[in-house]
């Protein structure tokens, strides 16, 4: 995958990477449809471990969204793990990062993800590698991963483990609920407007004129999906540009940014005056529904209340424009606004 540092703006009082439309001679991935592939694109379930740990190793070196990662960044530094420098010898701030580092798995999970990179056939190892060697020198360690040897990918399992514990765990609930409400507002886009509005409302820089979605990419590239559909995967420490795999031998993923609020990163406790703002009650179902979108039973339990109480509460929400409710079914949706998830990323 490829990555490149961009330039921010604000929308809708959140920032976002690159900026408001992509122009005429824009450099652009060009993704190729049939209308089979159109059938079998879907959306993560959820935050994908891999893509987020690597991602934000981008984050915790560079200085791009420092509004946005900047007290995360401070927050983690001290701990960070020495054999961080394991990850971060493979994975470059911008240009091409090993395709092997971010495996996808039928779940979002860590554990799967870290145990399809331990057993990565030693053919894809030296591939990626060979290509990752032609842009930039890579130290002495990696002759041994190309190798394939165990005792090598087990260290680097190890250091990608020991990262997450330290720089993501802590924060993984917030990371979670960021890329459940992009999600429910992508799902949103889908039911109203067809594949149409979901595809060019996925980033500033998107144009959909079927067969053919374009997005900004730091290089021009065409990616044919020919039957197999695309995985749209809502990224948290995603910055800039969306990225894919390079080889194409890999599942057609497109990665792309989400929206962000300033103060994602800071203590629970911070979170007080929300309350004193909202009143306890609300202030709960704001919280809950940050985490991930949920129906008016869900979030009564989720918050020990009532369901004549949670759905008091969210109307009273929706009215101030914090809360989304939308039919689902038999039941009704709750979800974030970006005016709710700012509110409850700053207090």
């Amino acid at each position: 995958m490829i990555t490149q540092r961009m330039h921010e703006f604000t929308r809708r009082g959140v920032l976002w990477p690159w900026r408001v439309r992509a122009e005429k001679g824009d450099v652009m991935l060009r993704v190729h449809f049939t209308p089979e592939d159109l059938a079998r694109t879907r959306i993560s379930t959820g935050p994908q471990p891999m893509w987020e740990l690597l991602l934000s190793t981008n984050r915790l070196r560079g200085r791009e969204g420092d509004i946005v990662f900047g007290a995360w960044r401070r927050s983690v530094a001290a701990r960070t793990p020495a054999t961080t420098r394991l990850l971060t010898d493979l994975v470059p701030v911008t240009g091409y990062f090993a395709d092997f580092l971010t495996p996808m798995t039928e779940a979002p999970s860590l554990d799967e993800a870290l145990e399809t990179l331990r057993r990565t056939p030693r053919g894809r190892l030296r591939t990626d590698l060979a290509i990752l060697a032609g842009s930039r020198k890579l130290p002495a360690w990696t002759a041994e991963l190309a190798d394939g040897r165990p005792e090598t990918l087990n260290t680097l399992v190890e250091a990608a483990e020991r990262y997450f514990a330290a720089c993501l765990a802590p924060y993984w609930a917030r990371v979670r609920a960021g890329v459940n409400q992009e999600r429910a507002r992508l799902s949103a886009a889908l039911a109203d407007g067809g594949w149409e509005a979901a595809l060019s409302g996925l980033h500033p820089t998107a144009r959909w004129h079927y067969p053919v979605l374009e997005v900004g990419y730091p290089v021009e590239h065409d990616l044919y999906l020919g039957g197999r559909g695309l995985h749209l995967v809502p990224s948290f420490f995603c910055w800039g540009l969306p990225t894919t795999f390079r080889d194409v031998e890999f599942e057609p993923t497109l990665v792309y940014p989400i929206e962000h609020a300033v103060g994602w990163s800071e203590p629970d406790d911070d979170r007080k005056s929300l309350a004193a703002l909202l009143g306890r009650t609300r202030a709960r179902v704001l919280e809950v529904l940050g985490e991930y979108p949920g129906t008016t039973s869900d979030v009564a339990s989720r918050t020990g209340t009532s369901i004549s109480a949670a759905s008091q509460q969210a109307t009273t929400l929706r009215a101030a424009g914090l809360v989304d409710t939308r039919q689902n079914g038999q039941s009704v949706l709750h979800s974030l606004t970006p005016l709710g998830r700012a509110l409850l990323c700053e207090n």
